[in-house]
């Protein structure tokens, strides 16, 4: 919007007193930068500084901090471990984005009308059910692998409803290498934080823009289309983004619900790598890692471009 100029002016605070409040805002930035530069930055050279080192005599990787010096040979080993002759690592991949990706799907079709019944029809119960959807985080990711263990069991209470409604004739083995029970792992895993992110941005949408989208005339069905999906649209890219992260990295869900190479994610190809006998494949599984880099920064990039765009727009 622009302002005459003598206005603009007038409310302008002089440059005198815009530099001390600009050197506030730079003082307050700066611990979040030195954090982000100690627990990121620094980490992600080490990687990166093992990942193109060299091998000592015995084959163990050795970080090679000076990048004049660093090599390709773990790239080329890693690269032949996804499309080589005797690639294994390639189908891994493939699989671990079906799997992400149906997880991520089940989520968003569980979480949304979870997220919208709180926001919009809760009423007075809204926080009573904000505690029972945040109670998960407070008991650890591993108990509740474990309970999840013991309820998918052959004699679990899982295989005996079915047996009561009688949709199984005999006991399903769940923990037997299925990758329907993978990705309903990682769905139970972390839906509540996509559920916690969508309630945030649903409820923020003001009911007055809802209530005019019925003024002129839409149903309800068509008032969700046009009204509040659109508006809800950063929330959804939001806790997506916060749940795909960590299911692409995963090893734990998989490792505790199937541990068969049928389900291996690629989370656990580089959890054996790091943890090799002696580290000789320390260097691949750095590499490894920075894979998920090349996959993770489009959309992040996506992600921050829609937002600043959102922003603008709101202005």
């Amino acid at each position: 919007m622009t302002v005459p100029s003598g206005v603009s002016a007038s409310r302008r605070p002089p440059r005198q007193q815009r530099q001390p409040r600009r050197l506030i805002w730079v003082a307050l930035a700066a611990p979040g930068i030195i954090w982000l530069a100690v627990l990121f930055i620094v980490p992600f050279y080490a990687i990166f500084a093992i990942a193109a080192g060299r091998l000592d005599v015995f084959g163990t990787p050795v970080a090679v901090w000076n990048p004049l010096d660093w090599t390709a040979t773990n790239f080329a080993a890693a690269w032949h471990d996804v499309a080589g002759a005797g690639a294994f690592v390639g189908p891994i991949i493939l699989r671990t984005l079906i799997y992400v990706a149906l997880a991520s799907a089940l989520c968003l079709l569980i979480a949304y009308p979870a997220a919208y019944f709180v926001a919009r029809f809760a009423g007075r119960w809204k926080g009573l059910i904000l505690i029972l959807l945040i109670a998960p985080f407070w008991i650890s990711y591993m108990m509740r692998m474990l309970a999840w263990i013991d309820l998918l069991q052959t004699d679990g209470y899982v295989n005996k409803v079915l047996s009561f409604l009688h949709l199984s004739s005999q006991p399903i083995d769940w923990l037997g290498g299925l990758g329907l029970t993978v990705v309903l792992g990682l769905v139970y895993g972390y839906i509540p934080y996509l559920i916690l992110v969508l309630y945030a941005g649903l409820d923020r949408i003001d009911p007055i823009l809802i209530e005019a989208g019925r003024d002129l005339g839409l149903n309800r069905v068509r008032t969700f289309i046009r009204v509040t999906l659109p508006l809800s649209r950063q929330a959804v890219l939001t806790g997506l983004l916060i749940t795909v992260l960590p299911m692409l990295g995963d090893y734990f869900t998989n490792q505790l619900l199937s541990g068969t190479t049928g389900t291996t994610m690629l989370g656990n190809v580089i959890d054996d790598q790091l943890t090799s006998a002696g580290g000789v494949l320390e260097g691949q599984g750095a590499v490894f890692s920075l894979l998920f880099l090349l996959v993770l920064v489009p959309p992040l990039i996506y992600y921050v471009v829609s937002t600043n765009r959102s922003s603008r727009r709101a202005m």
